[in-house]
């Protein structure tokens, strides 16, 4: 399995491709637009992220050595930033997602140019991808 710092190479290098930050945004959409449909069960408040303006559910469930990530947004920037986020931790294991930093956020310049109220709603997402690793890393003992 590809590791989480591959994958965060891969992600800095795809951004530094585009010019502006329109097409970075219309980048976040069409990832938005490939994520994997969630199941309505999984839809439930429990799956939700508190914090953001728009409605963002992550499920998690152990499988195999990693987690696997399902989620999904009413609101289609959102959608392509969660589905940006589980590209990286999709399969990992929990004790690498609980020590992520998402420091390609930064890289690729995204928490830069986003509205408050837009990056606080990713940084709720990111804090709860790390607690599903802290959760089944602790349940593993």
């Amino acid at each position: 399995m590809e590791s989480i710092a591959a994958r965060e190479a891969d992600i800095i290098e795809e951004f530094s491709f585009f010019e502006d930050w329109m097409e970075k945004y219309e980048h976040i959409i069409a990832l938005g637009k490939e994520l994997a449909p969630m199941s309505e069960a999984h839809k439930v408040d429990d799956n939700k992220i508190k914090g953001c303006q728009s409605q963002v559910w992550v499920h998690a469930q152990e499988s195999g050595e990693g987690i696997a990530f399902e989620a999904d947004s009413d609101a289609i920037i959102t959608r392509g930033m969660v589905a940006l986020l589980l590209r990286v931790v999709q399969g990992q294991t929990p004790a690498a997602i609980a020590q992520y930093d998402f420091r390609f956020l930064e890289e690729i310049g995204l928490t830069a140019h986003l509205s408050p109220s837009r990056a606080n709603g990713l940084l709720s997402m990111v804090k709860q991808i790390r607690l599903y690793g802290v959760a089944f890393q602790a349940k593993r003992g």
